[in-house]
């Protein structure tokens, strides 16, 4: 199994620095039309079947020549680099746009392209890509995180699904036996995927609407202190064969309970039919609520481009107008939601059963790393959460060092703005 569309969605993942292209991967999918040629970038996604598809999108354009260049390599690297120069993609998919992309005047505001429909889209992966007000990249397709459990060995011990993270910390500790670990969140213990995740299930955010740290508050430092009970009592999977994003440990029944994606649901029912269920992260504290992280790579036009107007047609065309071909982007090759909400709803393949579930955990509890979370920020956090759960470092003290990181870091983008 790939990461490709999955990767924004790890706890490490932020702004990239620039660096030297990579080579340009493929050079097909051209359109029909016009004499304006347009340049579109994709990062090398892993399902089959992706690029033909975006080649087959590009090609039914007959406004302008569309040419899409598949990017192998570090693409968010490459991106940031080909930005500050003349020699970038016209159309281009982004993890972002960071904040120093959108201040920098590096792309297009895009936000006329989605004022009839902007309500449609999921709010919480359209916000990081709104700044003061407007709307920088259009999202393409939602991944998600979730918590699978089987139900039969829940049954067979006697366990409730966990709504509550005492109650997950209580039924990983049954679940453990000689040959099963309770829950599975990664093999380093949790710190790399679960980033944000438990400060959102204790009622706190990332970074507040008004840009400040959002999680200086006791409620952080007992919620992340729990996910040491887990470590510390033996009750996680460690050393899996294959990590987080794989449900092989899951399915082989290795542990009876598993953090992953959205993407592994198909090869989960595939393999034990409906002996599966699946969770939001669950809440904690009175203050708590059930938390999901969710993320979108997002259409973006660059401002070096040399027809931003008929870049802006051809997203708006594709990314707004043809809800067929986002509906096919999002469930013909791996498993995904679509970005709009209607869409979400309507598509079959969402109706029913665990995917019906992730959708609504997407639209009731979904949260996406801040615009305003820098990779300084979110680096001091990782390092805290991993000595946190691995070391069982006092919560508290390791907060109070990231809250001083992460404050100076909303100062320093503040005076910068």
């Amino acid at each position: 199994m790939t990461i490709s569309r999955r990767a924004l969605l790890a706890a490490g993942a932020g702004a990239a620095g620039a660096g030297l292209l990579a080579g340009c991967g493929s050079d097909t999918g051209r359109g029909g039309g016009g004499g304006t040629e347009l340049s579109q970038w994709y990062h090398q996604y892993g399902e089959a079947g992706t690029e033909q598809a975006v080649e087959r999108y590009a090609a039914a354009y007959k406004k302008a020549r569309v040419t899409v260049q598949w990017r192998p390599g570090n693409y968010d690297q490459q991106t940031a680099a080909a930005l500050l120069t003349g020699s970038g993609p016209d159309v281009f998919e982004v993890n972002g746009p960071t904040l120093d992309q959108i201040r920098g005047g590096q792309v297009v505001d895009l936000t006329e392209l989605v004022k009839d429909v902007r309500d449609d889209f999921n709010p919480a992966v359209l916000a990081p890509k709104t700044y003061d007000g407007r709307v920088w990249g259009i999202p393409q397709v939602i991944d998600m995180q979730m918590l699978y459990y089987r139900k039969s060995m829940l049954k067979d011990a006697g366990v409730e699904p966990p709504a509550t993270l005492d109650a997950l910390v209580d039924a990983a500790r049954k679940l453990t036996g000689s040959k099963v670990k309770g829950l599975f969140l990664g093999n380093d213990g949790g710190a790399g995927v679960l980033g944000g995740t438990p400060l959102y299930a204790a009622g706190l955010q990332l970074v507040t609407e008004d840009g400040k740290v959002g999680f200086d508050d006791p409620a952080a430092a007992r919620t992340l202190g729990k996910l040491h009970q887990l470590y510390a009592g033996k009750s996680l999977l460690l050393g899996a064969p294959a990590d987080w994003s794989d449900p092989s440990a899951f399915i082989q029944g290795l542990t009876a309970m598993q953090w992953s994606g959205l993407w592994a649901l198909p090869q989960i029912e595939k393999e034990l039919g409906d002996d599966f269920g699946v969770l939001p992260f669950p809440g904690d504290g009175s203050q708590g609520k059930p938390s999901v992280p969710v993320g979108a790579y997002g259409a973006a036009v660059s401002a070096r481009g040399r027809h931003q107007q008929a870049a802006k047609d051809f997203v708006k065309w594709l990314w707004v107008e043809r809800t067929d071909y986002q509906e096919d982007f999002a469930l013909s090759y791996g498993f995904h939601i679509p970005a709009r909400t209607s869409l979400a709803r309507k598509a079959a393949a969402l109706r029913s059963g665990a995917a019906a579930d992730a959708v609504r955990f997407t639209t009731d509890h979904g949260y996406a790393q801040p615009l305003l979370w820098t990779p300084a920020s979110q680096t001091a956090y990782q390092d805290a959460l991993s000595r946190i759960i691995t070391s069982g470092a006092d919560p508290a003290g390791e907060l109070r060092a990231v809250v001083r990181k992460v404050t100076g870091e909303l100062a320093r983008v503040k005076k910068t703005s």
